[in-house]
C-alpha cells in the first residue's frame, strides 16, 4: 500500500525543485533530502564519480506510474534513478497521514 522511494538529484536546485513538486502534486507526503552523496556508477561506457542529492519520498504504491512520469518529465537526467521499496510496517499515524495527502488513483 505504501512505498519509499530513492530519487538522486544533481544540484541542490533540482533536489528542491522536484521534492517541493512532488508535493504539491500530491505524488508524494514526505519527501527528505539527503544533500552531498558520492555516487559511483556506470553510464556511457566508463565509471563515473559525482557528487548528488539524494531524495527520499514516501507515498503511496498506487502513485508509483504518474510519479515515475512526473519525475522524468521534470527531471533533467536523462535516466534518473527512481528506484521504489515497500514499506512493510509504519507508525499508523504517519501511514494515515500519507494516505490523506497523497490523491488515490
Amino acid at each position: 500500500m505504501h512505498c519509499v522511494i530513492f530519487i538522486t538529484a544533481g544540484s541542490k536546485e533540482e533536489a528542491d525543485k522536484l521534492s517541493r513538486g512532488l508535493v504539491e502534486e500530491k505524488l508524494a507526503f514526505c519527501v527528505s533530502t539527503i544533500p552531498k552523496i558520492q555516487s559511483t556508477y556506470f553510464w556511457e561506457d566508463k565509471i563515473h564519480v559525482d557528487e548528488e542529492f539524494l531524495l527520499i519520498v514516501k507515498t503511496r504504491k498506487d502513485r508509483y506510474a504518474d510519479l515515475e512520469t512526473w519525475v522524468k518529465t521534470n527531471h533533467s537526467y536523462e535516466v534518473p534513478e527512481i528506484i521504489a521499496l515497500p514499506i512493510e510496517q509504519g507508525l499508523p499515524a504517519y501511514l494515515n497521514g500519507i494516505d490523506d495527502w497523497v490523491t488515490k488513483n
